[in-house]
């Protein structure tokens, strides 16, 4: 029985192994990485990545969209080093329940440690009210008893971008002012500025426990009067690259997790918090400015990308950017980048005003996100059981978002 266990062991993983090679992680390109300088050539579209058949893998078919065979290959699976495997078997123990709560980085909700025993999620958001009459002390203990009760050792996420969007030290509990916006900084100091403010903020967060602040924000804004001005860095392309390129090299040395917000570009363009935006750039307005600034983040080893939930018409003129499998190709192929895909928050009323709260996380899914960022997780996280149940969402889906999401745990220390 132990035999056969193991044997269907590494048949899934050498299934699962195919998808990533297919869809994601791992896969043989010869594709040369565009970098933050040159950024991409205007209008690239391009195809999905290909792999390549060598000596490790043997010719098979496997059935189209219209159920005609297609020829293919089936890899053997490759040497894997100790810590590969371990992350293959911590996959294979888990339920299909505790696989897909891995998927959801919910605002942290009043029963906190009933909902990681419930819905078994991947991570919290947590906002100023959750630091409101707290104390270092006391945070570092709520945050602690939030993780003993994790099978899997959570992402603890916080928004501490600098400037108006501060969660915790808006508190004189935990800093005597607050962080000031990275735009003031910078125009203060130059980018010395910006490392050491990088720097105390991954020392203050990692000493209460949060490991991944949802920073650095990559978004270029000209106008004064769009929603992300303020937030945004304020220089060219590529002094914002060079501004991202800093706070995720400075973050990743310190062992804080970064997320690169919000993909392909927030721009000019209005608050998604209060409806659907659509964005009528050229897909050359982001290949020349919004895509530097991602580049150089993901060079730079960021772990995440934040996805907007702009509807960006050169890219897909139907769905926002977030439910946008094409969106996620760019980023993927184009980008080439390999780390975690997480949503905006799915509670905005941009995705609320487009479609239902199950259809939302469901359509979040199969866009390519491998994280949800969402506050209606107790009917989120059953949507995406059920839509794997009844096959509208392959289990291999779900296979390569939670084994990106335990490599990303991994490199931040989370589960040694």
């Amino acid at each position: 029985m132990e035999k056969m266990r193991k044997k269907n062991f590494w048949l899934r993983c050498g299934a699962l192994f195919l998808f990533l090679l297919l869809f994601g992680i791992g896969g043989c390109t010869t594709q040369k990485h565009p970098t933050a300088e040159s950024g991409i050539t205007a209008g690239q579209t391009g195809t999905p990545t290909k792999f390549v058949v060598t000596e490790q893998l043997k010719a098979t078919t496997v059935p189209d969209e219209a159920g005609e065979p297609v020829a293919t290959a089936t890899p053997k699976l490759p040497e894997m080093d100790v810590a590969e495997k371990e992350l293959l078997q911590l996959l294979e123990g888990m339920t299909l329940e505790e696989k897909v709560g891995q998927m959801f980085l919910v605002r942290c909700p009043e029963e906190a440690k009933a909902a990681v025993s419930q819905y078994k999620v991947g991570g919290f958001v947590l906002f100023a009210r959750d630091f409101e009459r707290e104390t270092k002390t006391s945070m570092q203990e709520k945050i602690a008893s939030y993780q003993a009760v994790s099978k899997v050792p959570m992402l603890i996420s916080v928004d501490e971008e600098g400037g108006s969007v501060v969660r915790v030290s808006k508190y004189r509990e935990f800093r005597g002012n607050a962080f000031l916006s990275p735009r003031e900084l910078y125009a203060a100091e130059g980018m010395e500025r910006i490392v050491a403010d990088t720097k105390e903020k991954a020392e203050l967060l990692l000493s209460l426990g949060i490991n991944v602040n949802l920073a650095p924000v990559c978004d270029i804004s000209q106008s004064r009067d769009a929603f992300m001005y303020d937030r945004s860095f304020g220089g060219t392309p590529e002094e914002t690259a060079e501004y991202v390129k800093t706070v995720a090299e400075t973050a990743k040395e310190a062992g804080l997790g970064s997320v690169l917000k919000h993909f392909p570009g927030y721009g000019d363009n209005a608050d998604t918090h209060e409806g659907i935006v659509y964005d009528t750039r050229s897909y050359e307005a982001y290949t020349e400015r919004d895509f530097k600034p991602f580049l150089a983040g993901i060079e730079a080893g960021a772990g995440a990308v934040m996805v907007s939930h702009n509807i960006i018409q050169c890219m897909d003129g139907e769905r926002p950017a977030s439910l946008s499998p094409e969106v996620h190709r760019i980023l993927r192929d184009e980008l080439v980048f390999d780390g975690v895909i997480l949503t905006d928050d799915l509670y905005m009323d941009a995705i609320q005003d487009f479609t239902g709260k199950e259809a939302a996380a469901v359509a979040a899914v199969l866009a390519g996100n491998d994280m949800l960022c969402c506050t209606d997780f107790t009917v989120q996280i059953p949507a995406v059981i059920e839509a794997v149940k009844d096959g509208r969402i392959p289990e291999e889906r779900i296979d390569v978002s939670v084994l990106r999401i335990l490599k990303w745990k991994a490199e931040l220390g989370l589960l040694e």
